[in-house]
């Protein structure tokens, strides 16, 4: 499953120093849920106004009761600033904890409405920005909508580091080699072809790739199939256009700029492809998580939908 950058280990280590602080609290006050919820409005809102609109109270009740659990936990939870209330870290630890509660209350809701289980939490998904804007949302577009009580953070990344760090749950990468550590499944080949607009090939004879302008991935992606394969082929062309992402590499190639070798995903409207596919500089679109993953529920849950929603166009 897909899926900011954004935490298990930390969230737990900083959800146990906030509740270990609260314990040992002089009163050893016990939080409740509108506590949590006052916080979590106070968070959310930034200042007394807000929070008062997001409780529906008025003002004077949020700072009374702010400050009757600021004295009971015995610690101060929000620094008065010009910028408004601002948590400290105990407030804000304790907010994340609220907004935890406040997704299992809203999925018990939804689990009593539809009369069964429901596949709840929060999945974090990492991909390239190519590959979110080209193959994920339209995938997502399909189920979600089945699932009111998942929630997915999506980061965008290149970097295989974001599962090996657990900061994701799910990954959708193209490599041919997938780290073994890793678990999952290969989805599609893809395949790079060399693209232009329409409007770029009006003015310029695209028989001789060595005389057109290229727009090529920069050092970001310096084992990128494409500058592999114009390296070995076209030794002599330097990009008049460099790229941290493939996604802006296509834009470029869209806006009649230049020439650039694309993966078949991106080839749409707009752009039209002038060779056949790069034969031995292909890919493949993996679908990973880790081994520790496969017994969470929501995890499974969206690595099995992505798995049969999706589909190279």
């Amino acid at each position: 499953m897909l899926i900011d950058g954004l935490h298990y280990r930390l969230a737990f280590t900083h959800s146990t120093l906030a509740f270990a602080q609260v314990i040992n609290a002089a009163t050893h006050y016990q939080l409740d849920y509108p506590d949590l919820a006052l916080i979590l409005a106070l968070v959310r809102g930034g200042s007394l106004a807000r929070a008062s609109q997001l409780l529906k109270v008025d003002v004077s009740t949020v700072f009374r009761a702010v400050r009757r659990l600021e004295a009971a936990l015995g610690q101060q939870l929000f620094e008065k600033s010009r910028a408004g209330y601002l948590p400290t870290t105990l407030a804000q630890t304790l907010a994340e904890q609220a907004e935890r509660a406040e997704q299992a209350l809203e999925a018990a809701r939804i689990g009593v409405e539809q009369g069964g289980e429901v596949v709840s939490g929060t999945v974090r998904l990492t991909c390239t920005d190519s590959v979110l804007q080209g193959l994920l949302l339209p995938a997502l577009a399909q189920f979600m909508p089945n699932y009111p009580a998942l929630t997915i953070e999506l980061s965008t990344s290149n970097d295989f580091a974001n599962l090996s760090r657990r900061d994701a749950d799910i990954a959708l990468r193209l490599t041919r080699t997938p780290p073994e550590h890793l678990v999952g499944r290969q989805l599609a080949k893809i395949s790079y072809r060399v693209c232009a607009s329409a409007r770029y090939l009006q003015n310029v004879d695209a028989s001789d790739l060595t005389a057109l302008t290229w727009i090529a991935p920069d050092d970001f992606l310096p084992d990128h199939p494409t500058i592999a394969w114009r390296r070995q082929h076209l030794p002599g062309v330097t990009p008049g256009y460099r790229c941290n992402s493939m996604l802006s590499v296509t834009e470029l190639v869209r806006a009649g700029l230049g020439v650039a070798a694309l993966p078949d995903f991106l080839i749409t409207e707009g752009v039209q492809a002038l060779s056949e596919p790069l034969h031995g500089y292909d890919t493949a679109l993996w679908l990973l998580t880790r081994p520790d993953c496969r017994a969470l529920r929501s995890v499974v849950t969206l690595f099995d939908e992505l798995g049969r929603a999706l589909r190279l166009p």
